[in-house]
């Protein structure tokens, strides 16, 4: 016999009050926040219509009016940090990727995001992404990611028309100029390490004003950086050939060149997740929940090593 929504809501009710809910409406104390209410305030922080239109901003797994008292928030929604998070008994796993972007129509267990969907079901835990919402916000991870490069100003590479103040990107000026060696120095031991750590290319002594910034894969608003007064350009998982163009033209086509800093996907992103864990807290809280948000602890970052070559720097030629 398969349980019907109102039996399954009475359920949720119950088990945050230890009585089932009146006509199958929850009676949570105030304190106890739902999903629905935590997918509230998520709303408030990083608004989802903001997203884009290929995205999959969403709640994944959950019943909304599920209690929720303890919150992990990650990267990546896989397998270590879904396990951490049945470790830390948390009621909800927030993450900045979608489980489900690609056009993913089975959740059966026979496969790895099935299992992942099985086993958050079965630890009755939800699943809310976001991700594009939470890269466009004022608050959001590029935003994070600029003023982590020290700029304390900043405004979107395309701003959204309904809200000019938010949009994909950030761009702004230094308070002091920076060789490029030093700010990708500094990102170096700002950023989690990973396997591929710091990529650059433009002359080391290239002095550094105006930083671009895109968290996570940035390769779409090359042409956008272009067209600006940017330096440099932070970003993650540029392509060969886009990156041997700009360098030609940083190497010997005069300081109008623009340079690039290409960090870990991951690591690029993973800056936000203790901000904006913290933004969720003091939201929650404010209204009146008691709730917990932790920060996963589990590198997501895909890469596990790398052999690095014999010479310490590369070398001018490979012969």
């Amino acid at each position: 016999m398969t349980a019907d929504r109102d039996d399954l809501v009475r359920a949720d009710a119950s088990i945050a009050t230890g009585n089932p809910g009146a006509d199958g409406v929850p009676t949570h104390p105030q304190a106890v926040a739902t999903v629905a209410r935590v997918v509230e305030v998520a709303d408030a922080l990083w608004p989802f219509r903001s997203q884009e239109s290929w995205d999959a901003s969403e709640l994944v797994v959950g019943r909304p009016y599920a209690p929720v008292r303890r919150i992990l928030v990650a990267v990546d929604p896989v397998s270590s940090v879904v396990q951490e998070a049945v470790d830390l008994d948390v009621d909800l796993l927030l993450t900045h990727h979608p489980l489900m972007l690609g056009g993913q129509s089975s959740v059966a267990a026979d496969h790895y995001k099935g299992r992942l969907v099985h086993e958050l079901i079965e630890n009755r835990i939800g699943l809310l992404a976001c991700h594009t919402n939470a890269d466009s916000a004022e608050s959001g991870v590029s935003e994070v990611l600029i003023q982590a490069c020290g700029v304390s100003r900043a405004r979107p590479l395309q701003p959204l028309a309904e809200d000019p103040a938010t949009g994909l990107g950030r761009i702004g000026g230094l308070d002091e100029p920076v060789t490029l060696e030093d700010l990708a120095r500094h990102l170096a031991a700002v950023v989690p390490p990973t396997a591929q750590g710091v990529r650059v290319a433009g002359p080391k002594d290239r002095e550094i004003r105006t930083v671009a910034v895109c968290g996570g894969a940035g390769g779409s608003l090359l042409d956008d950086v272009a067209a600006t007064e940017a330096d440099v350009y932070v970003t993650a998982d540029l392509r060969h050939h886009p990156v041997s163009e700009a360098r030609e033209a940083a190497m010997h086509g005069g300081d109008d060149g623009l340079c690039l800093i290409d960090l870990s996907h991951a690591a690029s992103e993973w800056l936000w997740v203790p901000v904006g864990a913290a933004a969720l807290e003091e939201a929650l809280r404010g209204r009146g929940h008691d709730v917990e948000v932790l920060v996963s602890e589990r590198r997501t970052d895909p890469w596990d090593f790398r052999v690095p070559s014999p010479h310490p720097e590369p070398q001018d030629r490979w012969t």
